[in-house]
């Protein structure tokens, strides 16, 4: 008998630009990665694309406009019979800028008001442990990215003729203050303080000495110095600048509301995208998620092409328990530039956070997988998603063997990578092969001897191989280490004050 071939699958969605408007007239390409077949088709003016009937399979989808590449998603699976829709945002072309992200038009009164904080500790988190901790973990994160990396030391010979004429003329304003200033530009605050110092008794009302000499200090860390001198500053001027370096400044002293209205005022006076993100990552932080929502949905809308924001809002969206949301936005985020790790990194911890990922999300790690195979974290976080996607009814997994050789090939990346020998332990763990998942448990134990599932595993393992002894040691072990977690998380979370806020008809997130 014939046999009946697959349904079709059907694929569709929108192309927007670098400033979220419609793309007209783009080639769209659909690539099978196990043939030559391909299809194409041209997005309408509303930007739309349609490929009504495909063949199931894996494919690279790709954008071309004026026959220069503009974005592409190099793995892509469809199913028989499926109807997937799938929009995303084309790259910046080299040498041009999104008009909007130099010159932003507009800021909108916000939705919300954040009118105190209060403690953390007796509020705790909804949902299971893992959970919590995949929420503040990535709002740890989404904050980090906000940082300033410290620049590498530029031009170190100019910086030793400024050096010089510094000490050469101790009492001269502009050698003083240009030896400051470029210390302080690549990374050398507290030695920048001596030479600001020096310009600012010569020219106290100096502006630009000013706030760098504030600007020192507060990388420098002597917040309390450093605010005195900014909130002078703002005395003579009202700048966005100084409301985020104050912000900045009154976050690490603890004064965090007074820090939110800083990072809200630098953002009303320049919605930049930095001002926007920064604002929107504290209101995170401190376990405000929809407002967080709302002001990374206006960075969004500003700024389309900012992975960071999209990773915000993704972030923001987990916390507030809408999970497949916080999916989609980290996939559009990482449409942007397929290449960067840092999207599938928050689909990583996501994937662990889940019982049973969606296939978007398995789709995105496939990806990763695809374009970085030697990283170890690209295949230990698709295996585990694998695993996790297709545990059976019976508690099997139709996908053990390509699940067990990725985690394989993880540890071989780095041998040190333990939440991938923990997972090798649980697969072996599931098919009773205990000596290997020990092995395995006490080389996730050799990299992280803090890693409390591991100690967990470990104790059922020797259990079932009748060593009660070495069970009951790990087990306390495990105790252990759980109590002092718990402690460690409740000591963080009264350290990070939590928001208490009001919406008033709070707008849809994006």
């Amino acid at each position: 008998m014939a046999q009946t071939p697959a349904p079709s699958a059907c694929l569709q969605g929108v192309i927007r630009d670098s400033e979220g408007k419609p793309a007209v007239q783009v080639l769209v390409r659909l690539q099978r990665s196990d043939s030559s077949e391909n299809f194409q088709a041209q997005t309408d003016s509303a930007g739309k694309y349609a490929f009504p009937r495909v063949p199931d399979g894996v494919y690279r989808l790709s954008a071309i406009k004026d026959g220069q590449s503009a974005g592409e998603i190099p793995s892509l699976f469809l199913k028989p019979g499926e109807a997937k829709n799938l929009d995303f945002t084309m790259r910046l072309q080299p040498g041009t800028q999104a008009a909007s992200a130099s010159s932003p038009q507009f800021f909108d009164e916000p939705q919300f008001t954040v009118a105190g904080v209060t403690d953390t500790t007796n509020l705790g988190g909804h949902g299971p442990d893992t959970v919590v901790r995949t929420r503040d973990s990535l709002a740890k994160e989404t904050v980090s990215m906000g940082d300033p990396a410290q620049p590498p030391a530029v031009d170190a010979e100019r910086g030793t003729r400024l050096r010089k004429a510094a000490d050469r003329q101790p009492e001269d304003f502009q050698a003083n203050h240009q030896m400051g200033a470029w210390l302080l530009a690549n990374g050398s605050p507290g030695d920048a303080i001596r030479f600001l110092e020096r310009a600012a008794a010569k020219d106290p009302a100096n502006y630009d000495n000013a706030l760098d000499l504030a600007r020192a200090n507060a990388h420098a860390g002597n917040y309390s110095e450093a605010k005195n001198q900014v909130t002078k500053l703002l005395a003579t001027k009202d700048d966005a600048d100084l409301h985020h370096l104050l912000a900045d400044v009154d976050e690490k002293l603890g004064d965090s509301l007074d820090a939110v209205r800083h990072y809200q005022r630098a953002a009303e006076l320049a919605p930049t995208e930095s001002h926007l993100f920064d604002w929107g990552a504290n209101l995170l932080l401190h376990h405000a998620p929809e407002p967080a929502i709302q002001v990374f949905s206006k960075a969004n809308h500003l700024f389309p092409s900012s992975t960071r924001v999209l990773l915000g809002l993704g972030a923001a969206a987990f916390a507030q328990g809408a999970y497949d949301q916080a999916v989609r936005y980290i996939s559009r985020a990482s449409d942007l530039n397929p290449g960067d790790p840092a999207p599938y990194q928050f689909l990583g911890k996501i994937v662990q956070a889940q019982n049973t990922p969606s296939d978007e999300l398995i789709e995105k790690l496939h990806r990763f997988l695809t374009l970085l195979p030697r990283r170890a974290d690209a295949n230990y976080y698709y295996a585990l998603g694998l695993w996790k996607l297709t545990r059976t009814a019976s508690g099997g997994h139709s996908n053990a063997a390509e699940v067990e050789s990725l985690l394989q090939t993880a540890i071989q990346i780095d041998p040190k990578c333990a939440p991938a020998a923990l997972q090798l332990g649980i697969v072996h763990s599931d098919h009773g092969q205990y000596p290997e998942a020990i092995a395995n448990f006490r080389k996730a134990l050799a990299a992280d001897s803090h890693l409390e599932e591991a100690h967990f595993r470990l104790a059922q393992a020797y259990r079932e191989t009748g060593d009660s002894d070495k069970a009951k040691q790990e087990l306390q072990l495990y105790t252990q280490l759980t109590k002092e977690s718990e402690q460690k998380q409740e000591r963080e979370r009264h350290e990070i004050k939590q928001f208490v806020y009001t919406l008033r008809d709070s707008p849809q997130a994006q």
